[in-house]
């Protein structure tokens, strides 16, 4: 089983850390500020503006890896589906609600914000929104493989990003 290694995450952090930073400060506020915010406040209008960035987001983080190699991008893909696994657990889907689908599309939303809001609903799930989704990026770097080299990689991690598919998280 392969895992991210350390030098691979903070990678793709910081390349999704730049994305974000190139669409100006206030969509970095309004994302740090829901990462921080008490969580018996609603967020619906803070996340549906978030979501209206996240196309931006995505074509930045394109641009980010048009000379990356297949080795490369199947490590941010790595990334991706470890960090999707590791919040597919039952009390995040209690937060976020929707279905198998929709689950998935909200830890996509979840890790697309980046770091910070990614592990303060690791730390509380409470954090996360309801509702909020981004399919596009659950498996965004897949789908980058594919286009340059004609097939999806293959992580060789063992696990899957699809929900309910970590043990750990659904308590039985």
């Amino acid at each position: 089983m392969i895992t991210p290694t350390a030098a691979e995450e903070a990678r793709f952090w910081a390349m999704l850390e730049d994305a974000w930073a190139g669409l100006g400060p206030g969509p970095n506020e309004v994302r740090r500020a829901l990462a921080k915010r008490d969580v018996s406040e609603e967020a619906f209008e803070e996340a549906a503006e978030l979501e209206g960035h996240l196309d931006g987001v995505l074509r930045a983080l394109a641009r980010a890896c048009e000379g990356l190699s297949a080795e490369e991008l199947t490590a941010l893909d790595r990334v991706v589906e470890r960090k999707l696994y590791d919040i597919d657990r039952a009390d995040v889907q209690e937060v976020t609600d929707g279905s198998d689908d929709g689950f998935l599309y909200a830890r996509g939303f979840i890790v697309a914000l980046g770091q910070e809001f990614y592990e303060a609903v690791t730390r509380d799930p409470r954090v996360a929104v309801v509702d909020a989704e981004c399919e596009a990026f659950c498996y965004f770097f897949a789908h980058l493989h594919r286009v340059r080299f004609g097939v999806f990689p293959e992580t060789g991690s063992g696990i899957s990003r699809e929900s309910v598919s970590n043990p750990a998280g659904w308590p039985r």
